[in-house]
């Protein structure tokens, strides 16, 4: 095993990118989506998507998980899913991205909730209970335990699957998503954990 390796699927559960923050209650938390461009000793200097250079460090016994490219044909009847989405007149969703979770991340993050990949953005994260096949790619229904919800799948839209990562991963040219950072007093941000782009950038 990988010294860099941080921690199994099993346990990354607790730390899932697309549930709302609990690792440091009651302080501030910041979102990071960017692309590491050089590490200093501890420090990693990230470019977020919107220009500005980060600082960013690792927490103790920190988690790396890889998103790996997927597929429309790899979402399954009884698969458990994350869908980020924007509302359309009809009252169903129009998929922005998909996330096929292991089954041991099964439950997380359940629910239907706003997110901010884009304005009205929104994110379900269920059991997919029937897909359809349509003329632009694919019809979910998604179950959840307050309700439920059809979300169209256009062809293109970008799948991810989840796979351990390891902390070497975590280089210039990398591209990352962290759903809760949290600031230092010295302006820098530290993370629990760290989604990877194993050949994809992490659409989240």
């Amino acid at each position: 095993m990988s010294a860099g390796y941080l921690r199994p699927v099993s346990t990354i559960v607790l730390g899932f990118a697309l549930v709302a923050p609990t690792v440091w209650a009651q302080e501030a938390t910041v979102r990071v989506r960017g692309t590491i461009e050089r590490a200093e000793g501890d420090t990693y200097f990230v470019k977020s998507r919107d220009g500005a250079e980060l600082r960013l460090k690792l927490a103790p016994k920190a988690s790396v998980v890889a998103l790996t490219q997927a597929s429309l044909a790899d979402i399954k009847q009884g698969s458990y899913v994350g869908v980020a989405a924007m509302p359309l007149a009809d009252g169903s969703q129009k998929a922005l991205e998909v996330h096929i979770f292991p089954e041991v991340m099964r439950g997380t993050g359940e629910g239907h909730r706003g997110w901010d990949l884009q304005p009205s953005s929104t994110m379900t994260n269920g059991n997919v209970e029937k897909a359809s096949p349509s003329t632009d790619g694919q019809v979910l229904t998604l179950n959840y335990k307050d309700g439920e919800k059809q979300i169209v799948v256009p062809a293109g839209t970008p799948i991810v699957s989840y796979l351990p990562g390891d902390v070497n991963e975590l280089k210039a040219g990398a591209r990352i998503f962290i759903s809760a950072a949290k600031k230092l007093p010295d302006g820098s941000l530290e993370a629990a954990r760290v989604n990877v782009g194993r050949g994809v950038t992490p659409p989240m």
